[in-house]
């Protein structure tokens, strides 16, 4: 992307006042940090959400600079996912704004599949994020009215600071691996590793695999374990609604998207409930226990999603995945559980999933929340914080919540940028 030299640029957005000159010309008694002016928004993050926050913008004619960390678009999708992933969710569902899915497309795409709809979308668009652009600081400049976007860049670690009018928070909920302490870490001779590392189950062929962590990543990967002849065991620490994937021959999502257009969220989850139990049978059985909040009640008020169902729960049925309890240390070759059961195990994988990383680097106390790094306003209201901050991707929705942010977002900025 073009770069704007702030001295050429800033023309008519503040020049003549003192505060803002001596902050944006002062040198450092280190190495100088390159200030460049930014006309529209800054993006943080390269995802979905950051692409299709940049297409909506782009089609009503403003024009925006995404920095991503990574060497490439989307790099959670390229660098950190198993290679049996599928969208859990029909496509329809998972649609960037402005650009359908190819028609030829499965109902649920592969990883390559969204990968090359990602890539096909920034080509679309002609998005090209500055990357290899780390943020390490944001913050809003109270004297001259800006945000100060720090960046270092490359191996070289060059420093840069954009200053920009609007900044686009699209880091995401899913920002860095969350990798729990349990005591005894240190002490296990056998690899420990978090799903981002894990590809496939060949190397784990005929070993005994402990998979922490029962929603949706931890279920498909003790499946794709049994499928190379592994002998995983799943650690259910908490109560967990496991849904079949599809009811009534379609979409359990979208049959349910569709029902809360006629009855309350309540009375849809004593539905869901009831044919899942029909389906897939009693799961505390199982030793998986429901949570006493249906589904979508469950959903709507932490953001905790249901398990869909893929196969795994066939294979706990038959004995091929084993429910442990939760952990209480961890030794040399075993694990001790809650329950006093001590079990042996080659390795463990951390299905833990990921969280926001932006109380990390955004100097910002009121629009996002310092526990957790999401907007402290919940949907749909988090999506706009002040002197143009905004926040993409954190709906707890999925990518149908993403479109509605970057629709939202692109609009407001638009009124702004036409005055």
């Amino acid at each position: 992307m073009k770069e704007y030299c702030f001295t050429k640029e800033v023309e008519g957005k503040r020049i003549h006042d003192n505060h803002f000159q001596e902050n944006m010309y002062s040198r450092s008694t280190r190495r100088r940090r390159r200030r460049l002016w930014v006309p529209g928004p800054v993006i943080v993050g390269a995802g979905p959400s950051g692409l299709a926050t940049a297409a909506c913008l782009k089609e009503r004619g403003v024009t925006s600079l995404i920095l991503e960390r990574a060497n490439c678009i989307a790099s959670l999708w390229k660098l950190k996912t198993y290679d049996r992933l599928r969208l859990h969710l029909p496509k329809n569902f998972c649609e960037l704004p402005l650009l359908p899915f190819p028609k030829e497309f499965p109902t649920y795409p592969t990883k390559q599949q969204f990968i090359s709809y990602l890539e096909s979308y920034a080509k679309q668009f002609e998005l090209e994020p500055a990357f290899n652009n780390t943020v390490v600081s944001a913050e809003f400049d109270s004297g001259c009215g800006f945000w100060r976007v720090r960046t270092t860049v490359g191996i070289k670690m060059e420093e840069i600071e954009y200053v920009c009018q609007w900044l686009i928070v699209a880091t995401g909920e899913n920002a860095e691996e969350f990798v729990p302490d349990f005591e005894g870490m240190d002490e296990f001779l056998g690899p420990i590793i978090h799903t981002s590392e894990y590809t496939n189950g060949d190397c784990f062929s005929g070993k005994s695999v402990l998979v922490v962590g029962c929603g949706n990543s931890g279920m498909e990967v003790s499946l794709d374990l049994c499928n190379h002849n592994a002998r995983p065991s799943l650690v259910v620490r908490d109560s967990v609604h496991v849904l079949p994937q599809e009811m009534l021959g379609r979409s359990t999502f979208g049959l349910s998207v569709q029902l809360l257009k006629w009855f309350p969220v309540r009375l849809l989850d004593r539905l869901l409930l009831l044919m899942s139990r029909f389906i897939l049978g009693n799961t505390a059985q199982l030793g998986l226990n429901r949570p006493k909040l249906g589904p979508l009640e469950l959903k709507s008020i932490t953001g905790k999603t249901p398990v869909l169902d893929i196969g795994a729960l066939a294979k706990i049925k038959t004995g091929k995945i084993k429910v442990v309890r939760g952990i209480k240390r961890l030794m040399r070759n075993s694990v001790e559980f809650v329950d006093g059961m001590v079990e042996s195990f080659d390795a463990i994988i951390l299905a833990t999933g990921y969280r926001s990383n932006v109380p990390t680097w955004l100097k910002e106390n009121n629009f996002f929340s310092e526990k957790d790094g999401f907007p402290s306003r919940p949907f749909p209201d988090g999506w706009r914080g002040h002197n143009g901050l905004y926040a993409v991707g954190f709906t707890k929705r999925g990518l149908l919540g993403t479109s509605m942010d970057a629709r939202r977002i692109a609009e407001d900025i638009k009124k702004q940028w036409k005055v």
